[in-house]
């Protein structure tokens, strides 16, 4: 099938299917005798997955390392580790945003409308780090 084929059956746009030829994660087709690019019906299989992948918070050069391991050894040795690794970093991000969350809702109701003046209260629940002490600890 050829370059536009594939983009409307994995839904994705032509652009992207020449970037991920370009990071490696789709193999390079072979050409038509025309010059066109004609993609076995797999890679189809191959962007959807990789879509997917996207979708649990995997980067293009992790999905690639996945899509790689997942030749090399089957089919869930790569994927069972990388993705307890993924939903750590997951968690880490939600208790970072929660806490932001919290911050900015508490500001929000101690009525914060100045960070310089909210940098000197003793009520301002934004938590400011002292400068002084963070560059003496370097």
């Amino acid at each position: 099938m050829r370059a536009g084929e594939l983009a409307a059956a994995a839904g994705v746009n032509r652009e992207t299917i020449r970037y991920y030829e370009r990071r490696g994660v789709l193999q390079r087709p072979d050409r038509s005798p025309g010059g066109h690019r004609v993609y076995a019906p797999e890679a189809v299989t191959r962007l959807r997955v990789v879509k997917a992948a996207q979708r649990l918070g995997f980067t293009l050069d992790e999905v690639r390392d996945l899509l790689a391991v997942g030749r090399r050894r089957g089919r869930d040795d790569g994927l069972q580790a990388r993705a307890r690794e993924k939903l750590e970093e997951v968690e880490a991000r939600i208790a970072d945003l929660t806490t932001i969350r919290d911050n900015l809702v508490a500001a929000l109701d101690m009525g914060c409308d100045d960070l310089h003046q909210c940098a000197t209260s003793e009520c301002c629940p934004i938590p400011f780090v002292d400068l002084a002490s963070v560059g003496s600890a370097r």
